[in-house]
């Protein structure tokens, strides 16, 4: 098979490396993985996917180009798209994946991150805003796995009822928005200590992994540990 997606190709390339043949050049976990690229998750290879004659091809509504799903299908391979908007959206997608899409035994994890995330909402303890680029200033908005994961950590996303899901925001504006704090994942903008925290002057900033803020599969498990500890205030 090949995964245009990094998150489930870590989940695959964790539970059967053997069956995987291809993946993305942002498919950078597991570090060893050993695959044919197929370039980007907008801009994929489709004749190097072609002739590696997958039984299935891997995508994400948010993350790949229907077109891409167009043009592979016609091309009469399999194309299995997932649409992950929350953390339980993705639990459930990996239940599809691997009981009804692979006919793989789930995976340990799966049932410790079900546990951990698909819960009742905690009580909002604090807001948080979330750069995603800069120049221009890009923020998380509404309906987004980032804003979803933040949500069951007890954070709220000042940017949540946005229209957008990832809206065009001026620095002033995240700066002046009353958020507690204001992430800076070093992806897909690699923020900084050197490149981000001196553009807020009114809010405290803290650099946090964007994978564990973006990704969905087994980084799950790291994710609730290290963010619930680091993300517990108090902040200055």
């Amino acid at each position: 098979m090949v995964s245009l997606v990094p998150s489930i190709t870590e989940a695959l390339a964790q539970a059967r490396p053997d069956a995987l043949v291809g993946a993305t050049d942002w498919c950078t976990h597991p570090a060893d993985l050993d695959v044919t690229r197929v370039r980007g998750t907008k801009n994929p290879d489709l004749a190097a996917i072609r002739a590696l004659e997958p039984d299935v091809v891997i995508v994400n509504k948010e993350e790949n180009r229907e077109l891409d799903v167009r043009r592979l299908r016609e091309s009469g391979i399999r194309v299995h798209v997932t649409v992950i908007e929350t953390v339980p959206d993705a639990v459930a997608a990996y239940d599809e994946l691997f009981d009804d899409v692979l006919g793989w035994p789930r995976p340990d994890w799966l049932a410790e991150a079900r546990e951990l995330w698909c819960g009742a909402l905690p009580p909002v303890s604090s807001t948080a805003a979330v750069p995603i680029w800069r120049d221009p200033w890009m923020v998380v908005g509404s309906s987004t796995f980032t804003g979803d994961l933040l949500r069951r950590l007890g954070i709220g996303n000042v940017f949540a009822d946005h229209p957008e899901r990832y809206p065009h925001v001026a620095r002033e504006e995240i700066d002046a928005a009353g958020a507690d704090l204001v992430l800076l994942p070093d992806e897909p903008y690699v923020f900084t200590s050197a490149d981000g925290p001196e553009a807020f002057t009114r809010t405290p900033s803290r650099l946090v992994s964007g994978r564990l803020l973006t990704w969905y599969g087994p980084s799950l498990l790291e994710a609730h540990r290290v963010l619930g500890s680091v993300l517990s205030g108090p902040w200055t």
